[in-house]
């Protein structure tokens, strides 16, 4: 959408946390929802908040649907799994343009900001911080092998991986930065060793125990799920893992990621839907987990009056989801980027 200073949506909306529908008319002025105010119905346009990515690994896209077999520990574990080989002898121009077209392909499926385990020490976060240069999607760079110093936090690998763990959250602590850990994606064995970081996110979780699941929550600290990644890389198999219903029974939070460009396309609809089908989670919470990981770059993410806009403008029509009777479920289980009319994306 272009720019402009003032510009007033009308449509049914999904409002606030409790995404509540209400036939609104919602007036922006400077990148900000300056009033939400009653209106007539429109039913042929829905408003939603726009979604962030709460795991990426962007550099993975000159990696594409590689022919690729082995453990996990070959294609992915630093630094001499397949994908470190690959982004290793990858020309700079060649990641900075990969990058930038999956953070193309994101923002036109309604995406806005993004939480990236960023490889390649200082040079790859210079390499991000390029590719999403102009863009109306807001990375939050997580970097790795020095890339720390540069980026908005540290974005550890499995605590059994990294050998001076201790001093790259302490020097991220001292920073003022975010402190993730990879934790729990094959086995629950590293999980207790990240919670003794106190760690801002948690990523994965795929194989926590129950008890596991209620320290994390105590510490208040949100995991991000990524279902399909999980199941293509082979470390879950049933709706048990990652433990979903466990999550949301005990009380905690979840975010959803999409993980790695090299297996899985950074597409959260295709994420939504996925979840909704295999672990049968409330649509209402899908959502929110879609959405919610914009609390990592310092923002809501909801439709409230005072926060920045960053909403989706739906056009059902276009297909056969007019005849939606639950705009949440629908959303979660069938919308894809052709039905998204509009996108208003003021995340910087």
């Amino acid at each position: 959408m272009q720019e402009v200073t003032s510009y007033v949506v009308t449509g049914r909306a999904l409002l606030g946390e409790d995404l509540r529908e209400e036939d609104v008319s919602i007036t922006v002025s400077g990148g900000i929802i300056t009033s939400i105010e009653p209106s007539p119905a429109i039913p042929d346009r829905w408003i939603m908040p726009a979604l962030f990515n709460a795991h990426t690994h962007l550099g993975d896209t000159v990696a594409m649907d590689l022919p690729a077999r082995g453990s996990l520990a070959d294609l992915v574990k630093p630094p001499n799994g397949l994908k470190h080989r690959i982004l290793a002898a990858t020309p700079e121009a060649d990641l900075v343009r990969g990058m930038r077209s999956s953070i193309l392909a994101m923002i036109a499926a309604g995406t806005a900001g993004f939480a990236d385990f960023r490889e390649g020490g200082v040079e790859g976060v210079a390499a991000l911080r390029k590719a999403a240069a102009g863009l109306s999607c807001q990375p939050v760079i997580l970097g790795r092998e020095g890339g720390e110093r540069l980026s908005d936090g540290a974005g550890i690998s499995s605590v059994h991986d990294v050998a001076n763990a201790e001093e790259i959250v302490m020097n991220a602590r001292t920073a003022g930065k975010l402190v993730a850990f990879h934790a729990g994606e094959k086995n629950p064995d590293d999980i207790d060793e990240a919670l003794a970081f106190e760690p801002d996110l948690l990523v994965h979780c795929t194989h926590a125990t129950d008890a596991q699941l209620r320290r994390i929550i105590d510490m208040d600290i949100p995991i991000v799920v990524c279902p399909r990644s999980n199941w293509l890389l082979g470390v879950a198999a049933s709706s048990a893992h990652p433990p979903i219903a466990r999550i949301l029974e005990f009380g905690g939070r979840f975010y959803l990621g999409t993980d790695n460009v090299m297996f899985v396309q950074p597409d959260l609809f295709q994420e939504m839907a996925f979840t909704a089908t295999v672990y049968r989670a409330p649509p209402e919470e899908i959502l929110r987990a879609a959405i919610a990981g914009a609390r990592l770059a310092g923002r809501s993410g909801y439709i409230k009056e005072g926060e920045k806009a960053s909403f989706l403008v739906i056009n059902p029509a276009k297909s056969n989801l007019s005849f939606s009777n639950d705009i949440r479920a629908t959303i979660v289980k069938r919308l894809n980027p052709s039905a998204i009319g509009q996108n208003v994306l003021t995340m910087q």
